[in-house]
């Protein structure tokens, strides 16, 4: 069985249940969380958040340039008034450069990808702060509190930077 089908089964199951909805579409605690696609980073759990309570975005490092948009629309039309951000330890955008993807790109599928900034960062913590400044800075999002974590693989711990 393929990953799509044991994913769709599980959805019927889930389906069968289901009770929520008729949750409103802004987020209940009108709160935006930017942070990593890892899966080993699970923002509901992690968090104690239930469907309807917040939007997550998540990206390749959690990055704020990359989700200016989404953070946006958020903002804009669904009213939500606070960013979080979280990054988290063993993160693999620690693991590379613009130059060596790029690079593996050219190799292996013959293809330029210059125009593309991959947005990898050397330090964990610098990283979280650049991206909270990088959204306190935008003149596109409202003047909101704005606050950085790294969430702790390791642990399951969120650590305020």
């Amino acid at each position: 069985m393929s990953v799509a089908q044991e994913i769709e089964s599980a959805n019927a199951a889930y389906a069968a249940s289901f009770t929520k909805g008729d949750l409103q579409l802004p987020p209940k605690r009108k709160v935006a969380i930017l942070t990593c696609m890892d899966a080993r980073l699970d923002p509901a759990k992690a968090l104690s958040l239930e469907e309807g309570d917040a939007h997550v975005i998540r990206n390749a490092g959690g990055r704020a340039s990359d989700a200016l948009r989404s953070i946006i629309i958020s903002q804009q039309l669904l009213g939500t008034r606070e960013i979080i951000v979280i990054h988290h330890t063993d993160c693999g955008m620690l693991t590379f450069s613009d130059g060596q993807l790029r690079e593996q790109i050219r190799t292996q599928l013959n293809q330029d990808a210059d125009h593309i900034a991959f947005l990898p960062f050397r330090d964990l913590r610098q990283s979280v702060l650049d991206d909270v400044r990088i959204i306190k800075e935008s003149p596109l999002v409202l003047d909101v509190p704005v606050t950085g974590f790294v969430y702790e693989v390791e642990s399951g711990r969120i650590v305020r930077v």
